[in-house]
């Protein structure tokens, strides 16, 4: 009887951590669903009747419930975000997106709300943005005009090398970018960055 069993060749892991600090290169926006939001988004799936008497905006509270923060008080972007935007940025530089995804993982700063910290001052701002049928509606945001972060990423070393590490944040920071109105999503250049070291 012929032996058709066929030997797997087993990948080596070689897991290893690099802590990458980054700068924004462009200023990021940021926009966290806000628990009055996420009750109207449930209210309208149990098939609950829409309140139709508007409420009264307070942009400062509509600008702070956009945010992002830990338990501790800092303000951060979620991990995913960023891990997605280096999967992206993998197609422009000849890498698989999908094999990429599982060699990489980006660690949070805080495990419980899975955030990396934000370095920088935000400010507010104020947008006019399309929602529904055409209708328009103010939107209060924060904005980080400078900002940095640590990305403290763990992959695997056997199927991933350091260098291309580095270039997957690149191309994610120069094409992809974060958070809101970035270049992957829409016309304009906000939440791009680059390596804290690179010119």
């Amino acid at each position: 009887m012929k032996n058709t069993q066929k030997s797997v060749e087993v990948l080596e892991f070689s897991i290893r951590e690099v802590v990458v600090p980054i700068t924004g290169i462009s200023p990021l926006i940021i926009h966290a669903w806000t628990e009055k939001a996420k009750r109207e988004m449930a209210d309208k799936q149990a098939g609950k009747a829409k309140n139709k008497k508007h409420d009264i905006k307070v942009p400062e509270e509509d600008c702070e419930q956009a945010k992002h923060k830990s338990p501790q008080g800092w303000e951060g972007f979620p991990a995913a975000g960023f891990k997605a935007a280096m999967i992206r940025g993998a197609k422009m530089i000849g890498m698989v997106m999908k094999d990429t995804q599982t060699s990489f993982f980006i660690k949070a700063d805080c495990e419980e709300t899975q955030l990396v910290r934000i370095l920088g001052e935000s400010r507010m701002r104020t947008d006019m943005v399309r929602v529904g049928m055409g209708s328009a509606d103010i939107r209060y945001r924060p904005e980080y005009p400078e900002w940095k972060a640590n990305l403290t990423i763990e992959f695997n070393a056997g199927v991933v090398s350091l260098d291309q590490i580095y270039q997957l944040i690149k191309a994610a920071g120069y094409g992809c970018g974060i958070g809101e109105m970035r270049p992957e999503k829409t016309k304009f250049n906000y939440g791009r960055f680059k390596l804290m070291d690179e010119k």
